[in-house]
């Protein structure tokens, strides 16, 4: 009988969706963000790609007040559609605007994830 019970326990989820990491972009999350409208799944991460390059531009002026406005926009705006690491990253950069490692850090996330909504976009 102990095994039945075992087999038909409910799952211990009650920390709820944990965000994924094997991907550029979570795609769970970029759809309850979409309510699983395919067509606006694909304009947001086109928006995002656009607003990610145009941040990156700004972190490459070197000016601090720049690169910490830049790496918040980015922060939020790769939050909204769930790509995680670039939030992680950006986050990290608006912290330390001054450090290279973060700065690389960025950019490598942001091509990621847009080769990753290239990959998509197929």
């Amino acid at each position: 009988m102990a095994a039945l019970n075992i087999a038909f326990e409910s799952p211990d989820n009650s920390r709820g969706p944990t965000p994924s990491w094997e991907r550029a972009i979570d795609l769970v999350h970029l759809g309850k963000q979409t309510m699983g409208d395919k067509a606006l799944e694909v304009e947001v991460l086109q928006m995002f790609a656009r607003q990610a390059r145009s941040c990156l531009h700004e972190i490459a002026s070197g000016d601090e007040t720049r690169i910490v406005a830049a790496s918040h926009k980015l922060k939020g705006a790769a939050s909204a559609v769930g790509a995680f690491r670039v939030a992680d990253a950006a986050g990290a950069l608006e912290c330390d605007a001054g450090d290279a490692a973060h700065m690389a850090a960025v950019t490598t996330c942001v091509v990621e994830a847009e080769n990753f909504i290239l990959k998509l976009s197929r």
